[in-house]
């Protein structure tokens, strides 16, 4: 009878694949070896030993940071010269200064370091590469300061500060800004035009660091900053007080110079120049308001906008 006489259901397998045999032993020998190692990667190459070696010499080169130069956790440096002066001239707190000793002939710094002797603040000389260590490479111009975690103001401080000024007051808010260096721009624009102080809320917002110092050329120093974590409820506590909220939008129809509020407690309301204002901020605002801008541009970056609307408020209220 044809077919196959064996166990039921089997099928006789060809040769291919086949391990019997020195052929399908060889082909069993290259199966998944991939390419061959560099000898540098091979643990048992001479070539491996000398690539440890090679870099173990180059981790004892790298400058270590001494002990004395670390910084606490939370402290912050704030680098270069003009703004470590205006730091230390502004009476902001520092816990030491570091200088590189070819910089004592340098008029700032060492105004700088007789204003910390004066005070009892350690001065500690370094070099200019333990700098770039400590600063992460950043400009200081061979001098830092070290300063604690900055002190918020809360929103009754800021209705404080407008109580005790000759105008009404006048208090910029920021909502979804995230970049130091615009924070710091505002504070800047903030302080040259009288604004009594800058509300930030805890998330999804830029902090005060030590990037937003450099930016501000000291004005942080000179204007509070409050941090509150719920912004609409902030501004729902600033209307009740009787501040009248002006959100920034580019698509309001009135324009920031046609607001006739010269005489009232002012909140002006910036956005990020990417989403603009949230949602819930837009809806709380009294009013938006727009800053016509030519059609060749599509927004202002957020520290712009703020600077020309506290200056168009500032001339309404002169």
């Amino acid at each position: 009878m044809a077919g196959h006489f064996g166990r039921p259901g089997a099928v006789r397998k060809g040769r291919k694949g086949a391990k019997v045999g020195s052929g399908g032993q060889r082909r069993a020998a290259l199966e998944g070896k991939g390419p061959t190692p560099k000898a540098e990667d091979r643990t048992y190459h001479p070539a491996y030993r000398r690539k440890k070696e090679a870099q173990a010499r180059a981790r004892a080169a790298e400058p270590k940071l001494r002990g004395v130069l670390r910084i606490a956790p939370g402290h912050e440096l704030i680098v270069g010269r003009n703004p470590v002066s205006e730091a230390v001239a502004c009476g902001i707190p520092y816990l030491r200064v570091f200088a590189a000793a070819a910089l004592a002939n340098d008029e700032r710094v060492s105004a700088v370091l007789r204003a910390a002797m004066e005070k009892g603040v350690p001065c500690v000389e370094v070099t200019r590469t333990e700098l770039d260590l400590m600063s992460g490479n950043a400009a200081h111009q061979g001098v830092a300061l070290e300063v604690p975690p900055y002190g918020y103001a809360d929103i009754g401080d800021l209705i404080d500060a407008a109580h005790g000024g000759s105008r009404p007051g006048l208090i910029v808010a920021l909502d979804g800004v995230t970049d130091p260096h615009n924070l710091g721009a505002v504070a800047r624009s903030a302080a040259a035009f009288g604004a009594d102080g800058i509300l930030l809320p805890v998330r999804r917002s830029a902090s005060v660091s030590a990037a937003a110092w450099k930016v501000s050329a000291g004005a942080l120093a000179r204007i509070p900053v409050a941090r509150e974590t719920n912004l609409v409820r902030a501004l729902q506590t600033l209307q009740k007080e009787g501040y009248f909220a002006v959100g920034l939008a580019g698509e309001a129809d009135t324009a920031l110079a046609d607001l006739q509020l010269a005489g009232m407690p002012l909140v002006l309301v910036i956005g990020s120049e990417g989403s603009g204002l949230s949602r819930l901020v837009r809806e709380t605002c009294d009013v938006l308001v727009s800053i016509p801008i030519s059609s060749r541009t599509e927004s202002l970056n957020a520290a712009v906008a703020a600077g020309i609307a506290l200056y168009q408020t500032d001339l309404m209220r002169k």
